[in-house]
């Protein structure tokens, strides 16, 4: 993560809850067969515990169980011109964002434990999605539904160390700052305007 301390925003509980919200990850570990990424939807199941599921067939499922594992969570970013700047001339391009690195052991799930992981991934985002006719399980045809759960193996991320960087021009001068939100906003990257905002409050 950013070295600089003007970027570190928030506990480790408020990291993890803040990863799961925005649900999706990319899975980075170290196998006898070389580095691995995989990417795949998290939930949070506990205060520093999350879950997740990949297919079978995906070459890093072998290597999962047991392994040390990061979970990389990136919320918005963009791209920060120097003519931004007040003094443009003396600045070079830089990249906002906001992310996290979650890093643990993974253990696999049993069946029960894949199933509620779905289920909490669909409680989690179905009411933001179609909140008048959710997704649940219910749904499904049990048979239908049996024969796809073969196709994935669920995992825990038992999280032991939280990283986070919060790089939103912190480090700039008020003027700047809402220079490089303005600049932001005409270029399309109206996430990452408003955190910026946010985090100046």
């Amino acid at each position: 993560m950013h070295p600089n301390k003007a970027f570190r925003q928030g506990d480790d509980a408020a990291l993890i809850a803040w990863a799961s919200r925005i649900g999706f990850a990319h899975l980075l570990i170290a196998t006898v067969d070389g580095l691995m990424v995989a990417h795949a939807p998290i939930v949070q199941t506990g205060p520093t515990a999350l879950s997740f599921h990949v297919a079978r067939a995906n070459r890093v499922h072998p290597h999962l169980d047991g392994a040390r594992m990061i979970a990389s969570v990136a919320g918005a970013e963009g791209y920060v011109s120097p003519n931004w700047y007040a003094d443009g001339a003396n600045q070079v391009p830089t990249w906002n964002y906001v992310a996290v690195e979650l890093e643990g052991t993974v253990h696999a799930l049993d069946e029960d434990g894949l199933v509620a992981q779905l289920d909490a991934l669909a409680a989690a985002h179905e009411p933001r999605v179609l909140p008048d006719n959710p997704w649940t399980r219910d749904k499904m045809d049990e048979t239908r539904f049996r024969a796809m759960l073969r196709a994935i193996a669920g995992f825990d991320l038992r999280v032991e160390q939280v990283r986070g960087t919060t790089k939103l021009s912190q480090n700039k001068p008020a003027g700047d700052r809402a220079r490089v939100i303005a600049g932001l906003e005409q270029s399309g990257h109206a996430a990452l305007a408003d955190a910026m905002r946010r985090v100046g409050e």
